[in-house]
């Protein structure tokens, strides 16, 4: 990163801003607790690539965009990846003469002597960019794969019975460590280690959906299971019931918690890891997805002091990060956050987090009742599962306090009736509800292939067995989305990713939610007081103006940033 003194002496040489100027601005970042050269490209005063561009004439050298390059293993490798990291620099070409560095400080020339001296070769210096920098740092992982399968071919002894010496073996370390490693930069969220009858298959679920990643010779089954109930502080000799153990890990770039969980099964131990990411920033409703009516009925009832807004949807549908960041907004110094969970996945300052023991008989119930003694504003319940949970939450919504809640429902409509199944009165759901969330999550479409197509007639056709499509399209025509919706879907462009290097052929890269918000308003509620089904439910809620989750799938498919395809396959009920 680029000093304010080199800063200034940039911008004023490309006669972007004079020294008066940058010195306010550097003020007014300071006020905001922010770095200058974030907060410039921030406020959009200069791209990224068109500042380092400037200051690659500043330092006199050639600046170079390192997106998309493939850099040879034996090029990249001239330079240890500890090195790489701490001193910014990488090798991306190299002939028998010279190699050629990118860097983001072309006067650290201490380095490049080292590297003169290390490779014999002339270095020859580039700028580039941090984010370009970053993504090229990120081959060194890419290269790991290659890695596993020759670590993977060493010799171990299966018959080896001493399983915390064979867990010591060095070869075992690495893989396990390389495997941890590489589903951090993959961006995983759970990594599951399967035995099979001749082989270890080693999967990762990213965005959502599992991929095989390796798969790993029978021999090192028992040295990684028995590597792994050592990091997660397991009885190692335990191979017939289920175990349950977390782990951290560590770097300068990440902070990570492994949730694992190891059951029997008939080819030996099965072993699932959950990754949450400890330094994960906490969203805004803005980043969830949400659209602006949403936004507003979402922002006007968790500002009220007392009543219950629920978030449904089915596992892994993004309910706890929609919970998290709705309790980040509330948490001021004026309020006392209390939160039962199952487990705690995220750590939030000034949130008193307790955590579910059934064991000792520390429930959802018990410790709602206990919260109630400990003067909360706010209380959040992992989750509700039962009658007594569904009771005390909805009294404790009742007697002042604010309440937030998940629970396992297809859509936002049907959470109402749910709750009466429970065998709670309707008055009670009728008074206390204040807002109900129906989330799933979809894959992005990668950006960096993006294209656009129209739909074909085959494809029209099944989606008119399952959908409305008349009324979807009046609702894109009423939300100024398109603006004719009688010219029909076959007139419009939608848009899915080609497949590249970058989103490994796959056409996606990261998720985004989409939701349907019911608010419980007078009319509704005397729906739920007589017991209304759930169509007449619905029709209210549209008639109220909400969305439903397919619209809004439709909406963000139209807009570019998910498929039809993706729409369908989290939606189908």
């Amino acid at each position: 990163m680029l000093s304010n003194e080199q800063l200034k002496k940039i911008l004023k040489r490309a006669d972007i801003m004079p020294p008066t100027e940058f010195e306010k601005l550097i003020k007014e970042a300071e006020r905001l607790g922010k770095d200058i050269e974030n907060y410039l490209v921030e406020k959009k005063i200069i791209a990224s690539d068109a500042l380092y561009e400037s200051a690659a004439g500043y330092f006199k050298v050639p600046f170079i965009n390192l997106k998309d390059q493939i850099i040879r293993k034996d090029v990249l490798l001239s330079i240890p990846e500890p090195i790489a990291g701490t001193q910014q620099i990488i090798a991306f070409s190299a002939d028998d003469k010279e190699i050629k560095i990118a860097c983001l400080d072309p006067e650290n020339i201490e380095i490049f002597e080292f590297i003169k001296k290390k490779t014999n070769l002339l270095p020859r210096i580039y700028l580039t960019t941090p984010k370009s920098f970053d993504e090229a740092l990120k081959q060194y992982h890419k290269n790991l794969k290659a890695e596993f399968e020759e670590l993977a071919s060493e010799n171990l002894d299966p018959n080896d019975t001493d399983l915390k010496k064979l867990a010591e073996n060095l070869p075992i370390v690495r893989i396990v460590d390389t495997f941890l490693e590489y589903a951090v930069f993959e961006g995983a969220s759970d990594i599951h280690i399967e035995p099979e009858e001749k082989d270890i298959l080693a999967r990762y679920r990213i965005d959502g959906i599992l991929k095989t990643v390796m798969t790993l010779p029978k021999n090192v089954q028992p040295g990684i299971i028995a590597r792994i109930k050592i990091l997660a502080n397991l009885k190692v000799d335990e191979h017939r019931l289920p175990q349950d153990g977390r782990f951290k890990i560590s770097a300068k770039d990440y902070k990570v918690s492994f949730r694992v969980s190891i059951i029997p099964t008939f080819d030996g131990e099965k072993i699932v890891m959950r990754l949450l990411n400890e330094k994960a920033q906490v969203l805004t409703l803005e980043q969830l997805g949400l659209q602006p009516s949403a936004l507003e009925t979402i922002k006007r009832n968790i500002s009220k002091p007392h009543g219950m807004t629920l978030v449904t949807g089915p596992t892994g549908s993004g309910k706890t990060t929609t919970l998290y960041t709705v309790m980040n907004i509330l948490n001021t110094p004026e309020v006392n956050i209390l939160t039962i969970e199952d487990p705690i996945e995220y750590r939030m300052p000034h949130v008193n987090q307790s955590q579910v023991n059934p064991k000792i008989g520390y429930t959802f119930a018990s410790g709602l009742r206990a919260f109630l003694r400990q003067d909360p504003n706010i209380i959040m319940v992992g989750e509700i599962r039962d009658q007594e949970t569904a009771e005390i939450a909805i009294h404790a919504a009742m007697t002042g306090h604010l309440v937030l809640s998940s629970l396992h429902t297809n859509d936002a409509v049907t959470t109402l009736p749910r709750l009466s199944d429970m065998g709670v009165p309707a008055f009670l759901v009728a008074s206390t509800t204040n807002l109900i969330i129906a989330q799933r999550l979809v894959r992005k479409i990668c950006p960096n292939c993006i294209q656009s197509y129209k739909l074909d007639k085959q494809i029209i056709e099944e989606l008119k067995k399952q959908l409305d499509l008349e009324n979807i399209m009046q609702t894109l025509e009423k939300r100024k989305i398109i603006n004719d919706a009688s010219r029909g879907i076959e007139s419009l462009l939608f848009y899915r990713g080609k497949g590249c290097k970058q989103c490994s052929g796959s056409g996606y890269k990261g998720r985004m939610g989409i939701y349907e918000t019911l608010e419980v308003t007078d009319e509704m509620s005397e729906l739920i007081l007589r017991k209304a089904a759930p169509a007449e439910l619905k029709k209210q809620a549209e008639k109220q103006g909400m969305l439903t989750i397919i619209e809004d799938g439709f909406i963000k498919a139209k807009n570019g940033i998910t498929t039809i395809e993706e729409i369908m396959r989290v939606t189908k009920e």
